[in-house]
């Protein structure tokens, strides 16, 4: 009875309309923070009740409050502040036992933790509680049994496609695997970044793969896998076995660095990354920005980044774009001996589609599902329909706030560092405002990252920059001419 009770008490505080703004807004968060960070952490957060300018939300845990509270509330409030005018602020609390669903594996193993270590140190219990399977350690000769995060077979060397964006990506990441144990890393570490679907995932394997060939003591780790190995090392009081066996390795793999969160977790990570350097073992890092971009990561660690060999993998030309088209269709052909892509399709395919390289496996495996289920021979028209759903305008340019800050100051006659001053006069705040309205719907910064960005600002002032100016181009047709004039410039 207390579960139906409690569930038609939520369901009496949150009206449809609610509902519909708190998926939106999670759906915005799954966007900017990505698939494995909110799974992580945002999956299991509901919002119960907005009322009183206040919005509350709960989860399972202890922990997993903590965490969030220390790490992303400013990001949630201002997700939510973008659908519910009203809010002031938001309150995360932990649901009551009646309110829980089936407890998972991992909450019965923080419950337990929490019981049989009540008096555990404060980062146990704010960072430490959720409890995950150990990393399992370093494998030497047999190339299946790596140590951490799987790798997949066909992400080898030989199957990599050579071309002039990736080229030089390609021959630092060989160097650093055909390198012999005890050899001194040339590139230390090698920072690797590129978009999605460009290669970057599929060369750290490479590396990892071939580095285990050699007889190299090799862990390969994604973000999310280090950040889960820390917690679950830090609740088994097992701290110091995790510290030593990242340290008692030949090379380091990291695979999409951006999602390290954690002021604890990050400084772990920059005490291996120097105890390796410092020790000449091999590192290896990807992300899908340059390090200078890396907001959220501690200086100390983008200054190693930045002391090694930094290296873009850049969009795909249309002759790689045919080199990928042509294995892809090879491989399919022999799992499907029915299966031919005329020329045509190929090159129609090549220059339609100029994302990345899942894009151009996603288009084979229409083109195969196109031919075997419907039996008729593939032309152009067909490859059109077929790939329809692929096809996209080119990726925008990447906005820096930087640039919006020097354009909006030279369209208004005033100086970069007028717009990050104090100065409260009129001609410089309504382009202070009017830039960081910019940075708010052109980049994937938060509101606390933009205010630091503009002379240490707090976060309510850019939302209140936002509301005011877009407020004003609602009603002034020459202001919202010029926001979008100033949003094509900085799109070229």
């Amino acid at each position: 009875m207390s579960d139906n009770s409690d569930d038609q008490s939520n369901s009496s505080e949150m009206s449809a309309d609610d509902r519909q703004r708190w998926e939106r807004a999670r759906g915005r968060l799954r966007a900017e923070l990505g698939e494995a960070v909110y799974n992580s952490w945002f999956a299991r957060l509901e919002l119960e009740s907005v009322k009183d300018g206040a919005a509350l939300l709960t989860v399972p845990t202890k922990f997993l409050k903590s965490w969030i509270q220390s790490h992303y509330a400013d990001r949630i409030r201002t997700r939510l502040c973008a659908e519910f005018s009203s809010l002031e602020h938001i309150v995360i609390d932990v649901r009551s036992p009646t309110r829980r669903s089936r407890p998972r594996d991992a909450e019965s193993a923080t419950a337990a933790a929490e019981k049989a270590q009540p008096t555990a140190p404060a980062v146990d219990r704010i960072e430490t509680q959720l409890v995950k399977a150990p990393l399992r350690a370093p494998a030497r000769a047999d190339g299946e049994s790596f140590g951490g995060s799987p790798l997949d077979r066909r992400l080898s060397f030989s199957t990599f496609l050579v071309g002039p964006s990736n080229q030089l990506a390609y021959a630092a990441a060989c160097r650093v695997a055909d390198a012999r144990p005890g050899e001194h890393p040339l590139f230390n570490p090698l920072y690797t970044h590129a978009a999605v679907g460009l290669g970057k995932t599929h060369l750290l394997q490479a590396v990892a793969r071939s580095a285990n060939d050699n007889k190299r003591r090799v862990l390969y780790l994604t973000a999310e896998k280090f950040m889960s190995g820390f917690v679950s090392a830090l609740s088994q009081h097992s701290s110091i076995a995790f510290k030593e066996r990242l340290r008692n390795i030949d090379v380091l793999i990291i695979d999409d660095v951006q999602f390290l969160q954690g002021k604890s977790i990050q400084q772990e990570f920059c005490h291996t990354l120097n105890s390796l350097i410092d020790a000449g073992k091999q590192v290896v890092v990807a992300a899908d920005r340059p390090p200078s971009d890396l907001e959220t990561l501690d200086e100390r660690v983008l200054s190693r980044f930045k002391g090694g060999l930094c290296v873009d993998i850049g969009p795909l030309d249309e002759e790689l774009r045919v080199k990928i088209l042509e294995a892809r269709i090879a491989a399919a052909h022999e799992a499907q001996p029915s299966f031919h892509v005329p020329p045509a399709v190929v090159s129609y395919i090549a220059k339609t589609i100029v994302t990345n390289g899942r894009d151009l496996e996603g288009a084979v495996n229409r083109l195969l599902a196109h031919s075997t289920l419907n039996g008729a021979p593939l032309c152009v028209e067909t490859a059109e329909t077929a790939i329809r759903d692929l096809v996209r305008s080119a990726e925008p340019k990447r906005v820096k706030i930087d640039d919006i800050q020097k354009l909006v100051a030279s369209h208004y006659n005033i100086s970069r560092a007028d717009i990050l001053s104090s100065r409260r006069t009129a001609n410089v705040v309504r382009p202070r405002q009017i830039a960081m309205y910019l940075s708010k719907v052109l980049t994937l910064r938060s509101l606390p990252e933009i205010g630091r960005r503009f002379g240490g600002r707090d976060h309510t002032t850019v939302l209140h920059a936002v509301r005011k100016v877009e407020e004003l181009a609602s009603k002034d047709k020459s202001l919202s001419e010029v926001i979008e004039l100033l949003k094509r410039m900085l799109a070229e």
